[in-house]
């Protein structure tokens, strides 16, 4: 595999330490500041995503609710969030990413404040309730991918991403750490009501420290602006998208299948793993969310860790192709090794040490296909991020549908870890047979 791309980089890099030859009491970089409102909106949305996957244990004993329909709450929230993808991206692309995250974010916040009487009147309400936050988190990634497009240089995309993308560890940990705090000391409504309010929080910073762009942020500093022009121009707002042509390109759907092949293991993960702890390994309530949150640490640690390796590995004369391929390889058959071993386990220490080998090593492709989009076209990276983040989505609605079905029927924990699995293997082969980290859209 060749080390040298003919991908067209930057011709004159400048190095980051360039962008900061003021004083930091003068001039902090925007783009910076960006990335890490961008991680914070991440991290909120995680927090009121998963806080469901622990406070459905105490509601399902207060509704008297099988396994089958636990996991259609915990799906429910997955058909508003697969409405929304596109449309989300098509919006952030055509209008800015700034207004469509910050709408997001306060729509989804509402929705989090409605889930306790949504479900005090009907499981129906509730899953009406669930889909509407699902359709604000649905235009997230999509708003902040058009965002990275605009303001980050190319030999910091990767890190940037898995920045943003470890905000989904350390959010699962938040929830999964406070959420059986809140639900011993207030009961389980409590949870909705405390993380809701975050969202109205970051708003009021998101409107004051956020842009569309550089060239139209209120305090941004020449030097910045140039730095990041010259390492990656600016994508011009799209006036009209070519839907056949984004979709007709293999790269795309390279794309496409492996975000559904990483969101299938991720997903039964994220939404099962409480109960899993408690079921099959007799962990108690109190205990659950503790015994949780060390995997997801560890991939909140390891997704930077592999952001910054792919980057240096540009940076050193590797392609875009040849990193991208072995981030995700590494990704994708670390995770299948250890996911495959998890279910037949005994004890409590041996799950949380396989789990976080799991996690760990799948954070790596968040530097492969996560941020493939921004190589292949930045220029519609909302619109295609949005694509793949619905198929991205379904493994939400059905996989974890069917863990519930598999549970019921069977019993079987490994089973539904090596379904998973295998999923992973798949993703990799179509992975490495069809991704490419060239410019495939002007």
């Amino acid at each position: 595999m060749a080390l040298h791309s003919a991908h067209p980089q930057p011709t004159d890099y400048i190095p980051a330490s360039a962008s900061t030859v003021l004083p930091l009491r003068q001039y902090c970089p925007r783009r910076f500041i960006l990335v890490g409102l961008c991680f914070l909106s991440t991290l909120i949305c995680y927090i009121d995503r998963v806080n469901m996957s622990v406070a459905i244990i105490p509601m399902a004993e207060e509704f008297k609710w099988a396994q089958t329909t636990r996991g259609i709450v915990l799906s429910s929230f997955f058909y508003g969030y697969l409405a929304t993808q596109v449309l989300g991206g098509w919006l952030a692309d055509r209008y800015g990413g700034k207004v469509v995250l910050g709408f997001g974010v306060l729509w989804w916040s509402i929705f989090t404040l409605l889930t306790p009487p949504a479900a005090a009147v009907s499981l129906a309400v509730l899953f009406i309730a669930r889909v509407g936050m699902g359709l604000g988190e649905g235009v997230a990634f999509p708003a902040i991918h058009n965002l990275f497009a605009r303001w980050e240089p190319v030999h910091e995309r990767a890190r940037s991403v898995a920045l943003n993308a470890s905000g989904i560890a350390l959010g699962t940990v938040a929830a999964l750490l406070l959420t059986p705090m809140i639900v011993l000391a207030w009961g389980w409504q409590a949870v909705f009501y405390c993380f809701g309010l975050l969202g109205f929080l970051w708003y009021a910073f998101w409107q004051f420290f956020a842009s569309d762009s550089p060239e139209t942020h209120s305090s941004i500093h020449p030097t910045e602006v140039q730095f990041i022009r010259t390492n990656s121009p600016s994508p011009p707002r799209n006036e009209k998208t070519p839907w056949g042509l984004l979709l007709s390109k293999i790269p795309t759907w390279a794309i496409i299948i492996n975000h559904f092949c990483s969101n299938w293991g991720f997903y039964v993960i994220l939404t099962w793993l409480p109960t899993y702890f408690k079921q099959a390994l007799g962990a108690d309530l109190s205990k659950v969310g503790l015994y949780t949150i060390l995997p997801w640490l560890v991939m909140f640690l390891m997704a930077n860790v592999a952001g910054w390796i792919a980057d240096n590995l540009l940076k050193a004369g590797f392609s875009l192709t040849f990193v991208r391929k072995l981030m995700q390889s590494i990704g994708f058959l670390g995770a299948a090794m250890f996911l495959s071993l998890v279910g037949s386990v005994t004890t409590v220490s041996q799950a949380i040490v396989y789990m976080c080998c799991t996690l760990g090593l799948g954070a790596f492709a968040l530097s492969g296909f996560a941020v493939n989009h921004l190589d292949i076209g930045p220029r519609y990276a909302g619109i295609l991020l949005g694509f793949s983040n619905t198929a991205g989505t379904i493994p939400g609605i059905v996989g974890v549908t069917l863990t519930g079905f598999i549970l019921d029927t069977t019993g079987s924990w490994n089973l539904v870890f090596l379904i998973s699995a295998g999923i992973y293997v798949f993703g990799t082969l179509v992975w490495l047979l069809f991704a490419t980290g060239e410019r495939v859209f002007e």
